[in-house]
């Protein structure tokens, strides 16, 4: 199974993440197939900039996003956009 999911980067005590496509199998911050995006916690707001495109083409290829990506994609509006071509038909 693909899962959208974060990895962790930064220093100690500084996290900024990406968001990637990955095998649910590998590792947090193990192999992972693309970056669709990053979110970076500690700015005011907190920044997340995630590519619309690429993630749409990977929800509608089956790749089931984690609560915290999901929460994320929901934010930047891209979960709306997935679920109405859906219910439209």
């Amino acid at each position: 199974m693909v899962k959208i999911r974060l990895r962790r980067m930064g220093a100690p005590r500084k996290p900024s993440y990406r968001l990637v496509v990955a095998d649910a199998r590998s590792p947090r911050n193990g192999a992972f197939i693309s970056i669709i995006g990053h979110y970076n916690p500690l700015t005011d707001p907190a920044t997340v900039v995630i590519d619309e495109e690429k993630a749409l083409y990977w929800l509608k290829n089956g790749a089931q996003p984690t609560d915290t990506a999901a929460r994320l994609l929901a934010k930047a509006g891209i979960m709306e956009k997935f679920k109405s071509p859906k219910e439209k038909t």
